[in-house]
């Protein structure tokens, strides 16, 4: 719980229908923290994490302009965990700050539920800020799919984006509540508002 607000966090896989779900909470009344927002804002240039990113990665993360090249950075780490595990150490400690300071925001406003939308919830350890985890999976096949319609990349560049992520017994073991999506979007909407109805009213 953070401040007076029940606190839930959505995290799940790549291309599994995370964002839906989330539009759902948001249209139930949740306060929404999007941690990929936050994730930009730890990074713009008036930050300390892109100079401490650039003398572990190399200057050529940084455009002429001063922002962090997102696409080079995730070339790098992507394809090597180790590396990937260096990103973490260094920029999760400015995302979680930042969260705390929305998600505060939000409780003194009087946001009674806030949901914390974070891809790598468990990574940051921001699930140590939630009174409950819901997870949304997929199957692979359909995953990739929606991933390469999305963001327009090949196979091969989400199939490798998704050997740097946990599989779906990961997210079986850590959540409290599990939504599997392999069916139409309107399907993951009922489900997912099924699933507000009963956390709203939990008492």
């Amino acid at each position: 719980m953070i401040g007076n607000a029940y606190t839930v966090g959505l995290t799940g896989q790549s291309g599994a229908g995370k964002t839906t779900a989330a539009r759902v909470f948001a249209e139930n009344g949740f306060g929404v923290i999007d941690c990929d927002i936050i994730a930009r804002e730890a990074v713009l240039p008036s930050s300390p994490a892109p100079e401490e990113l650039s003398r572990e990665f190399g200057s050529e993360i940084i455009t002429p302009s001063g922002t962090l090249d997102r696409k080079r950075l995730g070339e790098i780490v992507f394809s090597d965990k180790e590396r990937l595990k260096r990103l973490d150490c260094i920029i999760y400690p400015h995302i979680n700050r930042l969260i705390a300071d929305h998600a505060e925001r939000l409780s003194s406003e009087g946001k009674k539920y806030i949901l914390l939308d974070a891809p790598t919830l468990f990574e940051a350890g921001a699930d140590k800020l939630c009174d409950l985890i819901v997870a949304v999976t997929a199957d692979e096949e359909i995953r990739l799919e929606r991933i390469m319609k999305r963001d327009g990349i090949t196979a091969e560049s989400a199939k490798k984006r998704f050997s740097s992520q946990h599989d779906e017994s990961f997210f079986y073991e850590k959540a409290d509540y599990v939504i599997r999506n392999d069916g139409t979007d309107e399907q993951l909407v009922q489900r997912t508002e099924e699933l507000c109805r009963r956390i709203m009213h939990r008492e």
